[in-house]
């Protein structure tokens, strides 16, 4: 008991320290953009609503940026008129940290499960780790929409498609009809071969977007046959916080950028995305399935500003999971660890801006595109784990299918006698 309760308090006070160290932090690195894109959308809702515009029609003042979502996230941002602007703040990032401590329970709790951790310790260090990670502090301080997204598409992949629930792929829809990006994951439904799901997708997305179109004909007309269209309202493509491969090429030539190059290095990247779906799908994990399709939605989208990679959140985690799964003290532990701390630490660094006005030369041409390596090395060699264990980490299915060729069989009872990591359930 004794015991039990000074681990508690160690853990306690670890989590508290650990809190204070990334408050201290994110007073020195975090950039305050008081709530930019949250100020776009409350702006545009209460113009449409109570100023008698079109929503599309409005431009944040002395900017060029206005409401580029479909008109069914205008449904279900609506709300957000007849609310003040402080409750419209609390919101978003209320909704934010309930979304994100879902995924990363769904993600992490096996790795706690598996390695002995404390599960709230587990979860409440990734939190506090989390708001350090520049994308997840830009999402907040922009209040934007990203770990909504992410949650909505995680519910269908992590715990529906899995389960084999009928429903799944309601969530896939719903995000993409509140923005179009999240669409990939449809087409990742039809490259594996999820067919019903697919079609539970598609059907979601096409009904919002007609629920939208019969609630707000004007607004709707006018997305889908104007400001779809108008990429002048989503900003530079030069710009160092476009992380994505159209960014790359974009900053060779900001004023001649090569479509075709563009176009070239999306198939590729594209190619080798379906390969590795498929191969993660065949083994059944969903879980890197996501991970590597939120990762090429970041690089084949036209524009994938650094908020937009929390997307990568699930690969980091998932170099975690692996890397505990793997034989303590073995070099594949130790070289997953080290990549994902050096993948966590330069996502954190805001490194890209040291090179925000001048992207010219070698150093530039590599440093302003870092993130944008490492979605490319994710998407590349994040580790396809071989089978799921039920009930617990994919991760530990595979160690006990790498232990049944190596130890001849031996029983999974057995096999914590001889030494092995790995456990079952």
């Amino acid at each position: 008991m004794a015991q039990g309760a000074g681990r508690a308090i160690w853990q306690a006070v670890s989590v508290l320290l650990l809190a204070v160290a990334v408050a201290a932090f994110l007073s020195v690195a975090a950039v305050r953009h008081g709530f930019f894109d949250l100020q776009v959308y409350y702006g545009a809702l209460n113009f449409w609503v109570h100023g008698g515009g079109e929503i599309y029609d409005y431009l944040r003042p002395l900017t060029q940026y206005g409401f580029t979502y479909p008109p069914f996230a205008a449904l279900v941002m609506l709300p957000m008129a007849y609310v003040p602007w402080a409750a419209a703040i609390a919101i978003s990032v209320t909704a934010t940290v309930v979304v994100t401590a879902l995924v990363f329970w769904w993600l992490i709790d096996p790795i706690a499960r598996r390695a002995g951790w404390t599960r709230w310790y587990a979860l409440a260090v990734a939190l506090c780790l989390a708001a350090a990670f520049e994308p997840m502090r830009e999402t907040v301080n922009f209040g934007q929409v990203n770990m909504l997204l992410l949650f909505l598409v995680a519910v269908d992949l992590l715990r529906l498609l899995p389960a084999g629930n009928r429903w799944a792929g309601i969530g896939i829809g719903l995000a993409t009809a509140i923005k179009l990006t999240p669409g990939i994951f449809i087409v990742y439904l039809l490259v594996t071969r999820r067919w019903r799901a697919a079609f539970t997708a598609m059907a979601t997305a096409a009904g919002a977007s007609l629920l939208a179109g019969a609630l707000f004909p004007n607004a709707s007309r006018e997305f889908w046959t104007e400001a779809l269209w108008n990429t002048g309202r989503v900003g530079e493509l030069a710009f160092v916080s476009n992380q994505s491969l159209r960014g790359v090429v974009a900053r060779l030539d900001p004023q001649h950028p090569s479509t075709v190059a563009w176009l070239v290095l999306v198939l590729g990247t594209l190619a080798l995305w379906a390969w590795r779906s498929r191969a993660a799908v065949a083994a059944g994990d969903e879980a890197t399935g996501l991970a590597l399709t939120g990762a090429v939605m970041c690089l084949v989208s036209p524009v994938t500003w650094v908020h937009h990679l929390v997307w990568l959140l699930p690969a980091l985690i998932l170099l975690v999971d692996n890397a505990m799964a793997a034989p303590g003290g073995s070099r594949r532990r130790r070289l997953l660890l080290v990549a994902a701390l050096v993948g966590y630490a330069l996502l954190s660094s805001r490194i890209v801006w040291f090179w925000e006005k001048d992207f010219t030369g070698v150093d530039g041409f590599l440093g302003s595109n870092t993130y944008v390596w490492i979605s490319l090395a994710l998407l590349a060699f994040l580790p396809v784990r071989r089978a799921v264990a039920p009930g617990g980490s994919p991760v530990e299915a595979a160690g006990v299918a790498q232990l049944d060729q190596v130890d001849g069989g031996t029983p999974v009872g057995e096999r914590h006698r001889i030494g092995r990591p790995f456990t079952v359930g």
